[in-house]
């Protein structure tokens, strides 16, 4: 099970890193990857070309100068994924929210009079990418989800992701990021060190 939340103000995490940039309006852009860990685990085809892992982590970002309140654009996360040699190389990540929906459900349902029920599908959609690389060695860049933000500041947290390579002979290598990108164009994106999924 994973999750995502949109927040806004501040909190205590640990930075892992960060970048800042001057936009074509003046305003300052700064974007920092914070509590960034990537389990490896064993995979469950039990595939010796697979790997897999669990991603937590959190993606903020602050815009400070004139017009900050006005700032609009996308946070993403996503990989750089470096691989030396595959068959067919496979990238899948996903992450789903846990959430009910509810039909026809009002006060009086909650007390036992009147109808309605929980039914599926998720409130929030989960999301899937999928991306077959082909033969060869090579380095591979995945945004995995991307959320609209707005506002001088905000932040984005995703626990236990779950993500999967499939057909590499050899180690494989992540290097988790974090990207802004202003409705106008302008993008500033920080990479985290690299993990290794061997």
């Amino acid at each position: 099970m994973s999750s995502l939340f949109l927040v806004a103000g501040t909190s205590h995490a640990a930075v892992d890193n960060e970048l800042s940039l001057v936009d074509g309006q003046d305003r300052t852009l700064t974007v920092q990857q914070c509590d960034t860990f990537l389990n490896g685990v064993f995979p469950l085809d039990r595939n010796r070309l697979t790997r897999e892992w669990f991603h937590s982590g959190r993606a903020k970002y602050n815009c400070s100068g004139a017009g900050c309140d006005e700032f609009a654009g996308a946070l993403e996360l996503g990989y750089q994924i470096g691989f030396p040699w595959s068959l067919g190389l496979g990238i899948n990540f996903s992450y789903q929210t846990p959430n009910i929906l509810l039909d026809n459900v009002t006060p009086a349902t909650l007390t036992g009079q009147g109808w309605g029920g929980i039914i599926t599908p998720n409130l929030f959609p989960g999301v899937s990418i999928s991306a077959d690389l082909g033969n060869g060695p090579g380095i591979q860049e995945v945004a995995t989800f991307s959320v609209n933000v707005s506002g001088p500041a905000g932040a984005v947290a995703v626990s236990n992701a779950h993500g999967t390579v499939t057909g590499a002979a050899g180690g494989v290598m992540l290097r988790p990021f974090a990207r802004l990108v202003s409705e106008t164009g302008d993008s500033v994106t920080t990479y985290g060190e690299p993990w290794n999924m061997n």
